[in-house]
């Protein structure tokens, strides 16, 4: 690693304050994929979501408003202790709103909430499991030579030894600030590609599945920094353009009735809406429209094609995998294959509980 920051205290070894609270706001931009954040102190640590005030930005710098009207809001949504600053200061997820208070172009949060709230009753649980790259500051894949390409694909997946696994420092710190913030992150591994891994966040329940991925990927970006490399969530960047595994996110999904036993009919059945909405599903599974995707879902490297909806059990070329643990059972959950890396979970959750219970 070009640098190592995270493993001394690069706050001089000064304690967190006794009594003021350093609160840090974090909001999607106008990309639809990026983090932006901001700090402000408060006198004593609010209680809940409710007391944290809606705050202002400047939208024209961060692609959400014109500079003649660039005024736009933060608006507190959940609140996680901050695994950086420490003692009780707090990260603070926020969605975002014009001037008339209204979800600002990539403020999907609000709509997906919407449909939780319709929902509610058949206990949504989902699980995300986020595929990314860590490069250089120069976009290149760590451990992969400058020039050339590293050995192929095979021994990397779930690999140990320094010629195959790289990054490990940001991995597992990134591990612990996820648990210290009190996310719902289940586990990691290093992925087929070099130099990528993934961490999945679940069970969460409903609109805390996308407060939860968005915060954790705020988390991940924070921890790369730290160490002077940075995380790539593109689906398939150009240099991984030939035999090499894309990123994704894939999706786990359950209600009450898949979970209970005989819960396997409800899944099979869940398939026919899945597949109803396919096109409409993978317009929204990419922040561009499904332009990332095309790239990603091309029927190789464990993918489906992007224009044909498939699903089976333990099959991860289909769109829609069964596990073979749940056929087995009988009962259990289904996993949505079709998410990009770097999708909007709160779009991507929304529009599978549309696709199946709506």
């Amino acid at each position: 690693m070009p640098l190592g920051q995270a493993v001394i205290d690069q706050f001089l070894g000064l304690r967190p304050h006794p009594t003021k609270v350093q609160a840090t706001y974090v909001w999607i931009d106008g990309t639809g994929e990026q983090l932006r954040s901001k700090t402000r102190t408060f006198d004593r640590a609010p209680k809940k979501i409710e007391e944290y005030p809606i705050w202002n930005y400047d939208g024209s710098s961060t692609g959400q408003a014109k500079g003649r009207d660039s005024d736009r809001y933060l608006r507190p949504v959940a609140v996680y202790p901050d695994p950086f600053l420490g003692g009780g200061n707090k990260l603070v997820m926020c969605d975002t709103l014009d001037h008339e208070m209204q979800p600002t172009a990539t403020n999907h949060r609000q709509y997906c909430a919407e449909v939780m709230t319709e929902i509610r009753e058949t206990r949504p649980w989902f699980g995300m499991e986020q595929e990314y790259l860590i490069v250089d500051r120069d976009e290149h894949p760590l451990g992969w030579p400058k020039h050339g390409f590293p050995a192929p694909q095979g021994k990397y997946y779930c690999s140990v030894g320094a010629d195959r696994a790289f990054g490990r420092e940001v991995v597992e710190t990134h591990y612990r600030a996820c648990l210290h913030a009190g996310l719902n992150i289940f586990g990691t591994n290093a992925e087929v590609t070099p130099g990528q891994w993934e961490f999945q966040i679940g069970t969460c329940e409903g609109i805390e599945m996308g407060d939860q991925l968005w915060m954790s990927r705020y988390i991940l970006h924070r921890v790369a920094e730290q160490f002077g490399v940075c995380v790539s969530l593109d689906p398939k960047p150009k240099v991984t353009m030939g035999d090499w595994n894309g990123a994704g996110c894939h999706t786990n999904f359950s209600t009450a009735e898949m979970r209970a036993p005989g819960g396997l009919a409800a899944i099979e059945a869940a398939m026919e809406g899945l597949k109803r909405t396919h096109t409409e599903a993978m317009k929204v599974y990419d922040p561009h429209g499904g332009n990332d995707n095309l790239r990603r879902l091309t029927g190789r490297h464990e993918t489906s094609s992007a224009d044909k909806f498939s699903w089976g059990v333990a099959n991860r070329g289909c769109s829609i995998r069964i596990p073979r643990q749940v056929a087995a059972e009988k009962k259990g959950y289904l996993e949505d294959r079709r998410p990009s890396s770097n999708c909007d979970p709160y779009q991507v959750t929304a529009m599978i509980a549309q696709s199946i219970l709506l």
